[in-house]
Formats: C-alpha cells, structure tokens, sequence
C-alpha cells in the first residue's frame, strides 16, 4: 500500500519538505503524553496540598483568584462578624474564625499571595527563604540596567510610582496627617524624582507598608522638590528620608538601611514610655482599682518578655479613655492572675474592666489578635459603668449629638460634688446602671461635677439656683452640639445604702428602688416616639478638667525622664553618667573660679590705681560722693547764702507740708548727677537745700521785691510758690529761678525780652503765682504764642527741671541781682515752727 506524501514547511530549513501522513499519530501520541504528565503534576500538587494540611483561602472567604484587595477586605469583615466567638453560639466557631484570619492575612500581603498563587506556599515566612530560579541564562538580549548598575538592579522592584500614590501636599500635611498623630503614628517618605537611591528604597518602603499598615500605621509620601518649606520644617537631612510624626512632633529616621525590624524599634523608642506598664500580682489590685482617673482599665497578657507593636500601638490610640497593663505569661510573678482569671499560657488574652474589678466586662483569647479586633473590642467598652462628664470629648462620645438618627439617645445624670459625702450617691447611680435593661446604644448613664461644670448645668435650670441640682438626676438628648433637651426627675433620693456596721440598710435599699422605679419609668416614657422632653437649652461646651498647666506638664516630664532612667540605666552606664555629670561640674567649678580671681585682680588693681593717684595724701580715693540735702533755716542761712565763695552756688528747692515727701525724690533725682561738684568738703562749689514755704514766705517775698524793684510790700500765696527751684549765686547776689509755669521755663531764653513788660503790668496786689505766670491777664494771654494749661498735678512739676539745670550750667538762664540778701529771722521761724508743729 502506497503511503500519501504532503508538503510541509518548515520554518528552521525555510523550505517544504515531504510527509508522511501518518505522522499525525506520532503527535497524537506526543499530546497524549504531555496531557499525562500535567495531570500527574496536578495529581501530586493536590496531593501536597492535602498533606500539608492548609485549606485554600479563596475558598474560606468565598472568592475567585482574581479578586482585589478590597473585595478581600469585605469579605473577611463580613465572615468575622458572622463567625466572631462572642458573637456566634456555633461549636467551632473559634476555629472557623481562626482559619478566616489566617486566609485574611494571606490574600492581604501581596508577597504572600503571590507565593501562594505560583507555589502554593501558605506559610508565612517560606517564601522569603525560597531560592529564586536563574532565568539569566535564557536572555536573548543584555539587560542595559544591568550593565549600567550591576548584575543584582532589578528596576521592576524599584518603580517609583509608588511613591506617585501616595505622594500628599504641605497642606493635607497640615490638617490630616499632624491631627491624626496625637491618636496613631504617621510615616512619612521624603523623596524627590530621578533619585536612584529612592528607587533603591521603594521595594523596602512597599515591605514596610505591608508590614505595619494592618497594625494601624498611616503611610505617606511627600515629593520634596514640591514641598521645599515643608523638608524645612520637619529637618529632612537627605533623600530619601523617613519622618514619623508622633503627637505633632517630627523624628527623623536616621538609619542607612530602611529595615522593617529597625522602623519598628524607631517606633517603639518614640512612643510614650510606659504605655503599657508591668502589672503582676502585687500591683493588680491598684491597677484595677484606680478607675477614679475615669478610665477604664485593660490588661494585655502575652506569653512574652514585652509586648507586641500592635498592642502598643492600639494603647497609644486609647491612652486618654483607657489605662493599659501589660502581664507577662509564664512568669512567677503573675501565677495568681492567670489563676483569678482563668487565663490560657500561651495565648494572647486581652481583659477590659470597668469599675467591678472582680470580673471583666469583655475578654478574648487568641493566639494573634488582629488589630480590627481590638480595636472594635476597647471601642465598644471605652467608657466605665458610670463615666464622669469631664470633657466635651467624653460628652460627645457618651451622649453624642443625634439630630439625624430618628430614635432618641438619652442620658442619664447625676449632678453631685466633688467630696467624699456623695461616694454614696454615685455609687447608688453606679448600682443602676449596671443592673439596667437598656442597651448602651439607647441609655448612658453619667455624672458631672457641680462646682467644674457651672456653666453647663446653670443652662439646665430655670432661675439659675444651682443648689437645687445638688444629688438631682436629669435626662438630657442631644439634638445637636450646641442644643439640648432636657427633663428633670424630682422626688429622687439616692443616699447611701450601706450603714457604717455594713449591714444594709432596710430605708436606704427601699429610697434606692424607689428611685430606680421612677428611672426607669421615666427613661420608658422618654424612649417613645411619641414623648418629648419638656425643656430645651443653648449649652457651651464643657471645660476639660484634665487639662494641665505648664508647669505641672513641665513636672511630669521631668518625673518620667527620671523613672526612665532609673529603670534603663544598669551598671554599665552608670559609671560613663556620673563621668559626664562630674565633668560637667567641675568645668562649671573651674569657670566659677577663674571668674572669681579675675574679680578680685581687677578690684586690686582699682585700689591700686587709686592709692597712686592719692600718693601725696596718702589716701586711698575711695569715696563714694554723696547728694546732702540741707534744710534752708535762720541757722544755716549765712553758711548756705551769705558766706559763699567766689563760683559756688546753692540751689534751693521750695516745698509745703503736705508736698514734700513727693518733690524732694524727684529734685533728689533730678540733681543728682551734679554730685560730684560736692565731692570736697574743704572746695565746695554746689550746694543743694530744700525749704518749707511756711517758714521762709516773709525772706521769699522780700526776695521778690528786691529783684523787682518794688517799695511796696509783696503778697505771695504759698500754695503757687511749690515746685519753684531758686540757684542762689551768694558772693555776685543774683539768683536764677525755675517753675513749671515760668515763662522761661515753658519757651526758653526766646521770652525773656517780655519778662520786662509781664513784670512791669503785674496788678496792684501781686502774687509770687503771677511772677511765675501762673496767673497770667487776658492781655497776655492773648499775646501768648500758645495756650498754657492752667492746673498742673504735684507729681509734673519738676518735670522740666533737668532741662532748666542744664541751662543753667551753660549760664543762658536769667538772672536777677539784689543789692543785697534779705535777713531771714529767727523769730519769724521759730514762730512757723510752732505753727507746723500745731498743724502736725
């Protein structure tokens, strides 16, 4: 039989070549075997499977293999509610829920999903052990990365783009990222374009997100040649460079390589110190019972030395509304613990307690917690039994503002004040709420301090009669922040229902369920859809009693800085510590005594200086000069006027009674710097007085007179004479004179060509006032450049005279000469002594 030839091209030869037909079999029986060789592989693939025990995670969540991240997140917040231990009464939910969290955490890191897709490799740390296949060998052509940067650069895992993502803006920065850092850490990614080693750091960047973005850490990054003010402000050094920012302040990550496990000890040092302290079976009873801080209190138990980042993270979240202890399992110290609250060895156990110590409100056990799950768990039971109203915050979070929820939230609270007497009457309230029916979700019982809430409560009365309120309960609903409606309940009497031999007492326990009856009625009544509370009130916001003051802030840093050391500093650094503060004391010691020999060199050399230039003498020139004041007196008068020598002067200031104990300092301070010209007592040329107007009035107007050439008798009014300084020249008989309203004093040496013509129009009984122009005419007022004031105070009067002094010194001041110095009697003071000291 004559087989059948075809043609056939083949494409290696580049030509047709004959056939057999019958060739077909031999491919039919190439395909038979490839299909036979896949299914063996198939075969043993699942028969691996099987072996090693894992279950497929699409399966558990319900999901095809091309799902997204988020289709994988709905789906797990879906199954774990449904199959949640405390949730779901199913045998074998806490298994179900185990292997749900386990698929979870597979399909959600894309490392691990992508092993488990090309491999099937489920456990969690094989794939990064796994030995890469060599595909260089079958290139055809060269990599020109590879050449340029070495055989290791991969450039796919080092795209950029993905910082392109998450890349924000200085002002997203502002009001996001920096309000969210008081509540979970913020990591930042400073990076800029064409920067290789940014590149470099992308493939451990996207790790490091995978990593640490389940426990609540939010990730951003900032491109710096945009945000040039803000690298700035937060001290970027060099790029790329990573910046958390904790509470509103900014660290820098100042590690060379961007490890997962360096980060996550960067954010472990940077945390608050003591987020979770070591409670063991000495301080559990203080720990649990120091709810007074109106904070819940929870106890993380792990089978570690310290606890996980995840569990510190989520106590840095809740710090302000829950006081978190850490219990290490397996320790000697906390047998009785794990004994009183019956707690497995080697699983994580998370309790939460409110004001009943004795057993917790929420409790699980798990051998790895999920960050969602705690949270959820401390969200729900963040508030105590029966919390205080100390804030807006625990306000808002009690009693939030429903104006758009069509079922009413009440509250109910106890007004009382801050002593030990109303114990009783909160913990009676504290009774109630934990034995009522109500879900949280419809009824929340509080209390407020009467004496720190005023305004608040003063809002919920009618008259503002805040005694009344006192041990009274209200029902308010928040229709919004600023609104509330309110109802009181009266004929309410909580007391206590303990007697001091702690046998109940048969009145109080009958007050007590009397008082929950008409509660509990009322709260019933309220809750329709039909009632409405009776009163309505605008409030402020409520005054956050919490709130510290700088210097206690201040003090409290300072106490933690000081535990903190106490409790890190071993022996090995103690001695380089007191090295440090030793040699810091005695550099200190050192400069405090040089300075101090440095002083007293200069203070010899001074005397030094000064017995040289008092060497004839033999003298040493340390007199300090000092300013007398003498007292212008029959006595003194030939000494201080008369007896003067050729160029000396005696400048006199003119007082009363009741003004001189505010003149004389400000003339004291106005003279004072002409001192020096008293220095010596054998070569005086200035001297300084002060006279009381009572006792010289009869010299003063004979001194006037004389000046003004008058042969009538002068009459002076004493009170227009205070303030008056007169530089008596005693050997040349002339004087100069200054007052706040003398003519020469207001306009300077310009007026003194119409001194002649004011003198000469004075009226028929002349006062030392109109001299100094206090009591200027109409005429001259009228010829005045400007108008002057009439009244001046005591305190304004020596106001001009250092002005007046320096003119006076220059010798461009006026002078008045006499022929000669009138007679100032003695009988005349003694006299005016008698009268002051009547007046005294």
């Amino acid at each position: 039989m004559q087989i059948p030839l075809v043609l056939k091209f083949c494409p290696e030869r580049k030509e047709f070549v004959k056939r057999s037909k019958n060739t077909n079999s031999g491919n039919l029986r190439w395909c038979h075997l490839l299909v036979g060789g896949v299914f063996v592989l198939l075969l043993l693939a699942i028969v691996a499977q099987a072996a090693s025990g894992a279950a497929d995670p699409y399966k558990i969540l319900g999901l095809q293999r091309h799902a997204t991240l988020q289709d994988i997140r709905r789906a797990y917040k879906q199954l774990a509610k449904e199959w949640h231990p405390d949730k779901s009464d199913h045998p074998e939910a806490e298994t179900k829920f185990v292997e749900i969290k386990q698929a979870y955490e597979l399909l959600s890191d894309s490392e691990r999903r992508k092993a488990y897709d090309l491999h099937g490799i489920t456990n969690e740390d094989a794939y990064l052990y796994k030995e890469r296949p060599d595909y260089s060998s079958y290139g055809r052509f060269p990599d020109p990365f590879e050449q340029f940067f070495g055989h290791n650069f991969n450039f796919h895992d080092q795209d950029i783009s993905l910082f392109h993502k998450l890349s924000i803006t200085s002002k997203y920065y502002e009001s996001n990222i920096v309000p969210k850092s008081y509540h979970t850490p913020q990591i930042l990614m400073f990076y800029s374009d064409w920067c290789f080693s940014c590149m470099k750091a992308a493939n451990s960047f996207k790790k490091m997100i995978d990593t640490l973005e389940p426990y609540g850490v939010t990730f951003a990054t900032i491109n710096a040649g945009h945000e040039n003010q803000l690298v700035r402000k937060v001290g970027v050094h060099s790029l790329p460079c990573v910046i958390m920012v904790l509470e509103g302040h900014n660290y820098v990550y100042k590690e060379s390589v961007y490890n997962t496990q360096r980060v996550v000890e960067f954010i472990r040092q940077k945390l608050p110190y003591k987020l979770l302290p070591v409670i063991d079976d000495g301080s559990i009873d203080g720990f649990l019972q120091g709810w007074a801080d109106n904070r819940v209190r929870a106890l993380v138990m792990e089978p570690r030395v310290q606890p996980r980042l995840r569990y510190l993270i989520t106590a840095f979240h809740f710090r302000e509304r829950v006081a978190f202890g850490f219990v290490q399992l397996n320790s000697v110290k906390t047998k009785h613990i794990q004994e009183r609250y019956k707690v497995h060895p080697s699983l994580d156990t998370l309790l939460i307690f409110n004001e009943d110590s004795s057993r917790p409100v929420a409790s699980i056990s798990m051998s790895d917690i999920p960050t969602p799950t705690l949270n959820n768990i401390i969200s729900v039971n963040q508030y105590l039994a029966l919390p205080r109203l100390s804030s807006q915050a625990i306000l808002e979070g009690v009693c939030p503002a429903e104006w758009n929820r069509p079922r009413k939230r009440l509250c109910v609270v106890l007004v009382t004040e801050n002593t030990a007497t109303h114990d009783d009457a909160r913990q009676a309230m504290r009774r109630i709420a934990m034995a009522s029916s109500y879900s949280p979700e419809r009824v929340r019982y509080a209390y407020i301090y009467q004496e720190k809430q005023t305004e608040f409560i003063s809002a919920l009365t009618e008259h503002g009669k805040l005694e009344e309120t006192v041990l009274k309960v209200v029902i308010i609903w928040r229709r919004d922040t600023k609104h509330i409606k309110y109802e009181w309940i009266h004929e309410t009497t909580l007391q206590a229902t303990v007697d001091k031999s702690g046998v109940e007492n048969e009145t109080h326990e009958i007050n007590f369920n009397n008082t929950k009856q008409k509660l509990d009625g009322a709260i019933q009544r309220l809750l329709r859809s039909s009632e409405a509370l009776s009163f309505e009130a605008e409030v402020k916001d409520l005054l956050d009693e919490h709130a510290q003051g700088m210097v206690i802030r201040i003090l409290n840093k300072v106490l933690l800085a000081f535990e903190y050391m106490t409790d890190n500093l071993g022996q090995e650094h103690i001695l380089p510590a007191l090295s440090v503060v030793g040699t810091v004391a005695f550099i200190l010691a050192v400069g405090y005594l040089m300075s101090y020999l440095v002083r007293i060199e200069e203070e010899n050399i001074q005397k030094k200086q000064s017995a040289s230039s008092n060497g004839k003498n033999g003298k040493l020139a340390n007199y300090i000069p000092e300013l007398r004041l003498h007292e212008l007196r029959a006595e003194k008068y030939n000494g201080l006027v008369r007896l003067l020598k050729p160029g000396c002067r005696t400048i006199v200031l003119l007082t009363d009674l009741q003004s001189r104990n505010k003149l004389i300092p400000a003339f004291h301070k106005a003279v004072w710097p002409y001192r020096n010209l008293d220095s010596d007592s054998r070569n005086k040329t200035l001297m300084f007085a002060h006279m009381l107007i009572e006792k010289g009035i009869g010299w003063y107007a004979e001194l006037l007179r004389l000046s003004l050439s008058e042969s009538r008798e002068m009459k002076i009014n004493p009170r227009n004479c205070i303030g008056t300084v007169i530089a008596l020249n005693g050997h040349r008989k002339y004087f100069c004179m200054y007052h706040a309203k003398h003519p020469e004093s207001n306009r300077g040496a310009k007026r003194m060509m119409k001194m002649t013509r004011q003198l000469s129009s004075l009226p028929s009984d002349p006062e030392a006032g109109a001299f100094l122009g206090m009591e200027s005419s109409d005429s001259e007022a009228s010829t005045s450049d400007v108008s002057e004031p009439k009244i001046l105070l005591e305190e304004n009067l020596l106001d001009g005279l250092p002005n007046w002094l320096d003119r006076l010194f220059e010798g461009t001041t006026h002078r008045y000469y006499i022929n000669y110095w009138p007679d100032f009697t003695s009988k005349d003071e003694e006299k005016e002594d008698r009268c002051s000291c009547g007046s005294i």
